[in-house]
This record gives structure tokens, C-alpha cells and sequence, in this order.
């Protein structure tokens, strides 16, 4: 299957080598940069299963931006106690310098990744809601103009949607926020884990790639100065640096990476901020429990995609179960991200059991367990071999004039057979998504 894809997985790993498609981490206070590798064998959605995907995804976020304009103002959801209140402000994602604040259009999370995976029972279950910076979008988009140029025939034989259009989508969420001003992307710069998408994104969207230095506010208005000297109002910032860098006149006073009174300008609409800061406590992981009655609340409409079972410590029949169960249990810790913090129970010993069981009694907002979904294997290259790996899918939801899901999507495998964690910072590799047209 798909051979004229296959045949060609080493000359287009090759050029996005070239391209400088890579992805950077610390470790130990050192960078290290390294290739994302690609698998040639895409992951294929049909119309119809993608049309499900779209309502679910988009039902989803919508959901997601009214908690957010409700948590950050008059919290209803919590005075009427569907989400515990310090639930909400013990998260680390609040951020009560975003109180009162409404970001232009109404809209908080404008780019949203959601990351699912698929049953064996045929089902898509979420797994984790990024409403802050999610990214990847470049590595398909990047990937599939390759694998065009250098096999051109496997896209004439099959129906499969152009994701080419992910910039344009881009492009008009940002243009919508606009308040007056070009957008720029807002990277903190070279050494940053995603920087090849940043600029990659600016390039495709037609936004001016920019550093903190670049932009400044001058009469509660943010400017970009270019190289040249030119001064030019801003009207979209996407910001590519998180929350707690972003203006060290607000949040931490020590960043040299923000830019001082940036939020003084978007508490005043002069700006759009995408994606809004203050958006950590809608995805974090405890939250995640209750986005399906988020969903009831906000929309009056049951949840189309299904959360993984989740079991939350906080509460004590939880916590029991937990307890009970830690053997067969996968934990994640609320705190971390990036595949860090993410502990299956069988791989433990007793000794590491019960080590683990203390730390949830000893602080049980900081933890959540869930079920072990077993997801279904996609095959990728391993040599001359095709092997079965397992693999999730980061679906990107644009919120603007309307709530669309792109058609495409990153999917992630994982490289030991023995792995159920994909993403790139523990070694995972990526592949392209291919929605079907008919």
C-alpha cells in the first residue's frame, strides 16, 4: 500500500533536514535540537468519519470559550456549582490578572489542538485539550508540499482535501480579532523548542515575524518597528511564548522575553492577544473532567466525542478508586505537559506504587487517572519492515467568524513498540493526516 509514498521516505527526511524542520528541548539547562521524523505512510480519515470529528471538535471549543468568558467574569458555572471554585483558582493556569478582561470579539482560545485517539472499538476518545500555544500545524503542511513535489502521482490516484489552507485559515482568525494594525507572530526566538514554526507560520499567513525588542507600546497602542525603522501599529499579536513571560510588568517581572505593558494595551481592546492569555486553566488536565458538562451547561447539548474515562483525586470516592486500582491506571500529573509527568501503573513496582499512592494523598488536586485506552496501531517504516506503532492525532480548531476544524491534523507515533506516549519530546515521530473528499 501507498509504496510510491514509501519509496521516498528518506529523500524527503532529508529535505525538511534542509528545511530546518526541527524541534528543540531543555534538558539539564542545555538545548538540544533534533529532526521531528517524518513517516511517509499517512493516517486516512474518510468524509464521513472526518465530518464527525468536525462537529465534535468544534462543539468542543465552543464549549471551551464560554468557560473561559465565564470564569473570567461572572463564573456562573461555578455559583451553580457544576466545577468546584477552587477547583478553578488552584489551577496554575489562572491567572487573576485576566479578570475582567474581554478579549476582542469575544474570543479565548482562537487556536485550539486537541488531541484524541481512536479506540479499538472504532471510537474517538479526547485526551487532552491545548488552548494556550498548541503547535504542529507546520510539520503536516511542510510534509505534504514535500511529499507532493517528490511523489506527485499518489495525490492524482486519491481524493484527499488540500491542507495547503491551514495559513489562509490562519490568516482570517487573525484578521477577525484585528483591531486595527498588521499581525505579527511572536516568537521568543531562535532557541525556542517550535521556532521553525514560527516562522514558517508568519511566512505562510502573511503576518511579520517579530521579536520582543521589535515591538513596543506607546500610548496604550502596541507598535512594530522594522529593521528599516518603520513604525507600524499591531493589531493581532500570536504570541509563540507563554503566558508568564509575556509582559514582565504583569506577570513575572525578571522575563526578558516579554514585552512591558502588552496587557495594559489588550485590557484596553487596543490589541488581540492570540491566544488570550489567562486560557491554562481551560486545559488543564483536571479541568479536562469536566468539559462534557461544560458542553450540558454552556450549549444544552450532550458531548459528541467522549472524554478517556478519567478519575479525579480531588474527590474522595475518586481518590479511593484510584487508590485501589493504581496498578492498571495511567496518572498524569496537572502540572506537566509534553508527555513529561505521565506514569502507567503496570510498568511500576511496588516500591514505585506506593510512592506514587503517597504523593496523591499528599496533594490529590495534582493528579488525575484515567483508563488505559487501547488505541489502534498504525504502520509505519522501520527499515525494509513496516511495523504497527501506536499514534494519536492533534486536530487544530480555528475560532473566528465561525468555529472550523482543519482538514488535516498531526499525527504522532510513537517509536518503541512498547509505548503508548507519541509525543516528539520523548522520541515520537509524525505523519501526515489525509482527509478523504468522498
Amino acid at each position: 500500500m501507498l509504496l510510491d509514498l514509501v519509496d521516498h521516505k528518506e529523500s524527503i527526511n532529508r529535505l525538511l533536514a534542509r528545511y530546518g524542520v526541527k524541534f528543540g528541548i531543555y534538558k539539564n539547562n542545555v538545548f538540544h535540537e533534533q529532526l521531528f521524523p517524518f513517516d511517509p505512510i499517512p493516517r486516512v480519515i474518510t468524509q464521513k468519519e472526518f465530518d464527525y470529528l468536525n462537529r465534535g471538535l468544534s462543539q468542543r471549543v465552543r464549549a471551551l470559550n464560554c468557560f473561559l468568558a465565564d470564569v473570567y467574569s461572572e463564573r456562573k458555572i461555578v455559583k451553580d456549582g457544576v466545577i468546584p471554585a477552587d477547583f478553578i483558582y488552584s489551577s496554575k493556569g489562572y491567572l487573576p490578572q485576566c479578570e475582567g478582561i474581554t478579549p476582542p470579539k469575544k474570543i479565548y482560545s482562537h487556536i485550539s489542538g486537541i488531541d484524541l485517539v481512536q479506540g479499538r472499538d472504532g471510537d474517538w476518545y479526547i485526551l487532552e485539550d491545548n488552548l494556550r500555544i498548541p503547535s504542529g500545524a507546520s510539520y503536516p503542511m511542510i510534509a505534504r508540499d514535500l511529499t507532493r513535489q517528490a511523489a506527485p502521482e499518489a495525490f492524482t490516484r486519491r481524493h484527499v482535501l488540500d491542507n495547503r489552507n491551514y495559513a489562509s485559515m490562519l490568516r482570517e482568525t487573525m484578521d477577525y480579532v484585528n483591531t486595527g494594525g498588521i499581525n505579527v507572530v511572536l516568537t521568543p526566538g531562535r532557541y525556542n523548542a517550535a521556532f521553525f514554526e514560527h516562522s514558517y507560520l508568519a511566512e505562510r499567513s502573511g503576518a511579520v515575524l517579530c521579536m520582543p525588542q521589535d515591538l513596543a507600546v506607546e500610548d496604550n497602542k502596541l507598535y512594530y518597528r522594522s529593521y528599516e525603522g518603520k513604525k507600524m501599529q499591531v493589531g493581532a499579536v500570536y504570541r509563540r511564548l507563554s503566558d508568564e513571560y509575556l509582559d514582565p510588568l504583569c506577570f513575572l517581572p525578571e522575563s526578558l522575553i516579554g514585552v512591558p505593558g502588552l496587557m495594559n494595551v489588550y485590557a484596553s481592546g487596543n490589541v488581540a492577544v492570540i491566544n488570550a492569555p489567562g486560557n491554562g486553566v481551560a486545559d488543564d488536565k483536571g479541568i479536562y473532567y469536566f468539559v462534557p458538562h461544560m458542553i450540558r451547561y454552556y450549549l444544552g447539548e450532550d458531548a459528541i466525542l467522549k472524554n478517556a474515562p478519567t478519575y479525579l483525586a480531588f474527590y474522595e470516592k475518586d481518590r479511593s478508586f484510584i487508590l485501589e486500582h493504581l496498578n492498571r491506571l495511567v496518572v498524569k500529573d496537572v502540572s506537566e505537559a509534553g508527555g513529561y509527568g505521565v506514569v502507567f501503573g503496570s510498568n511500576l513496582s511496588a516500591g514505585e506504587l506506593k510512592k506514587l499512592a503517597d504523593a496523591i494523598k499528599a496533594e490529590p488536586r495534582r493528579f488525575i487517572a484515567q483508563e488505559v485506552i487501547d488505541f489502534v496501531d498504525l504502520m509505519i517504516v522501520d527499515g525494509n519492515e513496516q511495523v504497527p506503532r501506536k499514534a494519536d492525532l492533534r486536530a487544530f480548531v480555528l475560532a473566528g467568524e465561525k468555529t472550523r476544524v482543519w482538514p488535516s491534523g498531526l499525527t504522532r507515533f510513537s517509536r518503541n513498540p512498547d509505548s503508548f506516549v507519541v509525543n516528539s519530546s520523548q522520541g515520537g515521530g509524525f505523519k501526515d493526516t489525509w482527509v478523504l473528499s468522498h
